[in-house]
């Protein structure tokens, strides 16, 4: 499973590099294995921030060999539809800060990958597109919630109702990506972004993804109660103390992470 995905670590950041060429395609393996990276990187004090890469300027991911589907078993289906949605769900409950470096095609489930993380940037060459339908199948790794969430209904129905594939530049101004990059860079304002989460205390940022991703339940009312008991169990955490210390006496705060 190491060969399809590579695992680096660079002081508090994480890489992963997709590695199935020539179109770095999931299996149910490299899925099994991106849920069990993300498990290990909870539980890692020292981990800040996850980068989802590719060294390929074409391909980011195609998403699934489309061979894996050619066959009449359901069980099969089911168990890679379960792969998909499982290792993705992870991803988007990863505790740190995600960050997915889109280089060239991301094309379903490669696509998904992306929706999953927290912040998506992208090469000028990339294309985007949930195109599932037209060969007979539906986005299973979360794609039809979490780019419906990210862009609006309108758009999302346009990328997977009328199967429709977007350039970097368009991708960019409907809020898909956030930033677009030159070939060959994206990695390093990746790393560039992974280190402004380093300037973050640890606990108070995986308090406020609990937050953000608390609005997608729509009840806001419920949330604002939230919002004030998470700001007051900060005072559990050694970070809370040492940031504030920090700041009190001037100087750089030494995360804890706990």
């Amino acid at each position: 499973m190491s060969d399809l995905l590579k695992l680096e670590k660079r002081g508090h950041v994480a890489i992963i590099t997709l590695n199935n060429a020539p179109a770095n395609t999931w299996t149910p393996e490299s899925l099994h294995y991106l849920e069990e990276i993300v498990a290990d990187l909870n539980v890692d004090r020292e981990n800040y921030s996850l980068i989802i890469y590719s060294e390929s300027e074409k391909f980011f991911s195609a998403g699934a060999d489309l061979t894996r589907f050619n066959h009449d078993n359901k069980g099969l289906s089911f168990d890679f539809s379960r792969a998909f949605g499982s290792a993705f769900e992870a991803l988007s409950n990863y505790q740190g800060v995600s960050i997915a470096a889109i280089t060239g095609y991301a094309m379903g489930g490669g696509l998904e990958v992306a929706l999953s993380c927290d912040v998506r940037i992208c090469e000028e060459q990339a294309q985007m597109a949930l195109p599932e339908a037209s060969v007979g199948l539906l986005p299973c790794g979360l794609g039809s919630q979490q780019l419906s969430w990210l862009v609006g209904e309108g758009w999302a129905k346009r990328m997977i109702l009328l199967g429709e594939r977007l350039k970097s530049a368009q991708a960019e101004k409907i809020g898909l990506v956030s930033e677009v990059v030159a070939t060959g860079t994206v990695l390093d304002r990746a790393l560039e972004l992974a280190a402004k989460v380093e300037k973050q205390s640890p606990t108070s940022v995986r308090y406020c993804k609990e937050l953000i991703m608390a609005a997608r339940d729509g009840d806001i009312n419920s949330n604002y109660t939230k919002e004030r008991e998470m700001f007051v169990r900060l005072w559990d955490s050694q970070d809370q103390k040492e940031g504030v210390g920090a700041f009190v006496e001037k100087r750089k705060p030494e995360w804890k992470n706990r």
